[in-house]
């Protein structure tokens, strides 16, 4: 009695992503690892319901119309949560390993950041970036911490290539290592306004990087204490000091915890 309460509480928990239009009454095929899980780990049955969003038509509630080994079918019903927009900051951070940079995907989306862009630095290792695996933990992350959407995963770009591009609107917040105002102090002085945060390498950002990125007019430069932090760790405190003073936490709202 005990394991199928504990299987059906599990169920009840389940959040799925569908790359398709989400609309009443439409039927939306699943196959692949995506029916796999439902069907064989989870063991959803005909009739069963779960929640699906797809980032652009809100979160709905489906049914399991049809199921087989690999391929099932789920029947839309109603929705139960409009769609929001995406309100967080541009996460830029220089390349880590495959897994640390799988915990920093998935605490940057629960932390509710509106990108992902991998940006390489002269002191930063040259690591071949997966976005699809990339993209794979952004939508897990998603399904799992009740957000209505996945985080734009972006091409990895050279630093001063993204710079050079920069919009003019766009603040930044320069976690620089060399020191600089306390963050949260600085953020709270700041306009609201489209930001991004940028973490460095674990070697730092070199002399001539600190001295572009200091004398552009967007830059913010924040110290994030006095103790050297592993860039995962760096990108996941100026993500809760951001939030903190200009984000979804000033007013004690937060996403649904799930």
């Amino acid at each position: 009695m005990g394991n199928r309460n504990n299987q059906a509480g599990k169920k009840r928990s389940v959040r799925l992503f569908v790359d398709a239009p989400i609309a009443a009454g439409s039927e939306i095929p699943l196959a692949g690892t995506q029916a796999h899980y439902l069907c064989n780990v989870m063991r959803f049955k005909k009739g069963d319901t779960l929640a699906i969003f797809n980032g652009q038509d809100g979160e709905w509630r489906a049914a399991f119309a049809e199921l087989q080994r690999d391929v099932c079918t789920l029947l839309v019903e109603t929705q139960t949560r409009p769609q929001t927009a995406a309100t967080g900051p541009v996460l830029m951070f220089a390349p880590i390993k495959p897994a640390r940079s799988a915990m920093l995907i998935e605490k940057a989306c629960e932390l509710g950041v509106s990108d992902i862009w991998p940006v390489s630095t002269q002191h930063s290792q040259s690591r071949r970036i997966n976005l699809e695996r990339f993209r794979a933990h952004a939508v897990e992350a998603a399904e799992q911490c009740g957000r209505m959407d996945v985080p734009t995963v972006l091409p990895p770009a050279p630093l001063d290539a993204v710079l050079d591009k920069w919009p003019p609107s766009r603040r930044l917040m320069f976690c620089d290592e060399a020191g600089g105002a306390p963050a949260l102090d600085a953020l709270r002085a700041a306009p609201l306004a489209s930001w991004a945060i940028l973490v460095g390498p674990e070697g730092g950002f070199s002399a001539k990087e600190r001295t572009l990125l200091t004398s552009r007019p967007y830059s913010v430069p924040v110290s994030l204490g006095p103790r050297i932090l592993r860039t995962e760790t760096a990108a996941i405190a100026a993500l809760s000091l951001w939030q903190a003073a200009l984000g979804d936490l000033r007013g004690g709202k937060t996403d649904p915890i799930s």
